[in-house]
């Protein structure tokens, strides 16, 4: 049986990635923001994997509540072997220039939220010597851009931790899985215009579930993303700071 645990599980990608990972082997706990959605979610995999499906409705902003949430998926399922935190928002770029309250919502959200749990979750995969994390970045924290600076910032923190959360947890035989995403088309960027870069939520999923099979490192989806960071992130600041990105 392996045990899966996803937190922000109404989000477009953790729904389309726990339906890939769907079978009568997998018991899930999942825990989410909308209690609606989160309850349509849970009753469709329950149907696909053949027995009930977990859940709790819970705020992830809400850092005190973190250690409750993974205690109980722990007591509830037995044990984690797969974790996927998959929570996040998109902010507005000018809003948070103008104002930092903004700024840090944002960065408690797209950040701290999720070092908070990683944190937690990191402590039992190492004792336990086993299980992967995987957690959902993007590839705005490759280099900070005046356009989403503010995310970017946040996501970048983020990569930089799970870097260092790898190489704590290699040695006790747990692998960490840093995801990085282009443009996705989920509800999230509902008002973006759409172009031959932008993914869909499965397409992002069917990466997420290859990269947990292959025990990779960092993953950017789709592939291709690889070769468009490599570029942004070679050009020279004293060019790239000219530029309208």
């Amino acid at each position: 049986m392996q045990r899966i645990l996803i937190f922000g599980a109404t989000s477009a990608i953790a729904e389309a990635t726990a339906r890939r990972l769907a079978s009568p082997q997998a018991a899930f706990f999942l825990v989410g923001r909308n209690a609606q959605r989160l309850a349509a979610i849970a009753d469709d995999l329950a149907v696909r994997i053949g027995h009930p499906v977990h859940r709790a409705t819970a705020d992830l902003d809400d850092l005190p509540r973190h250690r409750q949430l993974v205690d109980s998926a722990i007591a509830t399922l037995g044990g984690i072997d797969l974790v996927l935190i998959a929570h996040g928002t998109l902010p507005d770029q000018k809003a948070c220039q103008d104002d930092v309250t903004a700024t840090m919502a944002a960065i408690h959200t797209n950040a701290l939220s999720a070092v908070s749990l990683c944190t937690l979750v990191a402590s039992h995969l190492e004792e336990a010597r086993s299980g992967t994390l995987v957690v959902i970045g993007s590839v705005a924290g490759d280099r900070g851009r005046q356009s989403n600076y503010v995310y970017g910032s946040a996501k970048g923190m983020l990569a930089i931790f799970l870097q260092g959360l790898r190489n704590r947890l290699h040695a006790a035989g747990c692998n960490v899985i840093t995801i990085k995403p282009g443009f996705v088309d989920t509800p999230m960027t509902r008002d973006f215009a759409k172009g031959v870069l932008w993914a869909q939520a499965d397409d992002i999923a069917r990466g997420i579930v290859r990269a947990i099979r292959k025990r990779a490192n960092v993953v950017y989806l789709p592939w291709f993303w690889w070769a468009i960071m490599a570029v942004i992130r070679s050009i020279p600041e004293w060019v790239f700071k000219r530029m309208r990105l």
